[in-house]
């Protein structure tokens, strides 16, 4: 954690620095993004995601998020269990990239598998949240 070193430090509480209150924030809102998904709650899901979100898939095929969310509810999409092996972010301004690999056991169309999937999240500040405007997954 970075701390700011011009506040004093006899009896005062430091507070973390801007860019990690935004790691924090960030990296809060993917956790959630992660979990809404792994319990299928499309409505959490809802909030989190920016209304003009899309979902690009190992296919290439750009998905907006009111499709992709249509298709969880008629099970097209089950997310068993999302165990995420590496995580980085990079945060340039009001805007971030936040890359995760993970193993994702997942129902597509009806084909259960382990799937390692990397998904590359773009994030960016409005107002005083993150809004999460794009994943793309590929594998790895």
């Amino acid at each position: 954690m970075e701390f700011d070193r011009t506040a004093p430090t006899s009896g005062a509480i430091v507070q973390p620095s801007a860019d990690q209150r935004a790691r924090e924030e960030i990296l809060d809102a993917h956790r959630a993004y992660l979990d809404a998904m792994d319990e299928g709650d499309t409505k959490a899901l809802d909030d989190l995601l920016d209304d003009n979100f899309t979902l690009t898939h190992m296919t290439g095929y750009v998905q907006p998020k009111a499709e992709w969310l249509a298709q969880m509810r008629q099970d097209r999409f089950v997310y068993h269990a999302i165990d995420e092996k590496k995580t980085t972010l990079d945060i340039d301004g009001d805007t971030a990239r936040l890359i995760a690999r993970t193993v994702t056991d997942a129902t597509v169309y009806g084909t259960r598998a382990d799937w390692r999937l990397q998904l590359a999240t773009d994030y960016a500040r409005q107002d005083d949240t993150w809004a999460t405007v794009r994943t793309v997954a590929t594998t790895w």
